[in-house]
């Protein structure tokens, strides 16, 4: 059996506040922006440059109660973790957009990580595993 988890769905405020942040500050393609009259709402995709794996489904609050949750998704814990083949490289790059770290680099068994806020206060990893950790063969292809 085959399956893959294809869609994870981030409650926004607004879909075009959203797609600015993912799209400029983080560099992320968009993927989809469809309009859907049936349901009055848009559906709106985001991915890291290169990746073949997991998408974001920028999601706008439709009612008090999700809104409720834009940037407490997961109750204060890092929500998503962004792994990348060049640590230095994005970090610098992030920093220079604006992002803000809330935990600074810090090298760790696995490789080296900071965390950092999405534009709601959604805590992100950025990291690079080593290449020996069983996660640093998925997904992220290195250059020859």
């Amino acid at each position: 059996m085959k399956q893959a988890i294809v869609h994870i769905a981030l409650v926004v405020r607004d879909y075009d506040e959203a797609i600015k942040f993912y799209t400029q500050k983080l560099g992320f393609d968009l993927l989809e922006d469809t309009y859907q009259p049936e349901q009055d709402k848009r559906w709106v995709v985001v991915s890291p440059p290169g990746s073949r794996g997991v998408t974001l489904l920028l999601a706008k609050a439709s009612d008090s109660e999700q809104q409720g949750f834009i940037g407490n998704q997961s109750g204060g814990r890092v929500f998503l973790f962004l792994n990348t083949d060049d640590f230095w490289r994005d970090y610098k790059s992030m920093l220079a957009k604006g992002i803000n770290f809330v935990r600074a680099p810090k090298e760790q068994e696995y490789g080296v990580v900071a965390v950092f806020e999405d534009l709601y206060g959604n805590l992100w990893d950025l990291l690079q595993l080593n290449e020996t950790h069983p996660m640093a063969r998925r997904g992220i292809e290195r250059e020859a």
